[in-house]
């Protein structure tokens, strides 16, 4: 595995975070601008978890939020060039501990159905996908 340093994104880390997505990330979401991410680290500086290599290179990414009763999973996304090297797996762990330290019970995960390559990496990871729920949404007037 590649050596790395995980630790939470910092304010000057976010242009380079939504540059990272435009490569290592599938899809783009309402919320993925820097307005969305200035709000996001200001309210849970804890929420966004970096993984970066000895040389401080972006290698991967997650946002584990937790709003006190639910943990939610976004933006597991590593570096093409350094998939299957366990970034990911740091990633969730990561994730996973900062949960269990804040009380969380479970783990979900917003996952593409179309992402074939990433529902391997989350079954992996002890994820399942639970069929019996739709997301349902609605894009908000600002």
């Amino acid at each position: 595995m590649t050596e790395l340093r995980i630790r939470p994104a910092r304010p000057e880390d976010l242009d380079t975070v939504l540059a990272f997505w435009r490569v290592a990330a599938e899809g783009t979401s309402i919320s993925d601008d820097r307005d969305g991410m200035e709000r996001l680290v200001d309210r849970d500086p804890g929420a966004l978890i970096l993984a970066l290599t000895a040389d401080g290179e972006l290698a991967g990414t997650v946002i584990a939020g937790f709003d006190g009763w639910r943990c939610h999973l976004y933006r597991l996304a590593v570096h093409p060039e350094l998939r299957r090297q366990g970034i990911g797996s740091a990633l969730l762990a990561a994730a996973e501990e900062r949960f269990v330290r804040l009380g969380g019970r479970r783990g979900d995960a917003m996952v593409l159905q179309r992402n074939e390559t990433a529902h391997h990496a989350w079954r992996a990871a002890g994820y399942a996908p639970e069929e019996k729920w739709r997301r349902w949404v609605k894009p908000l007037a600002g």
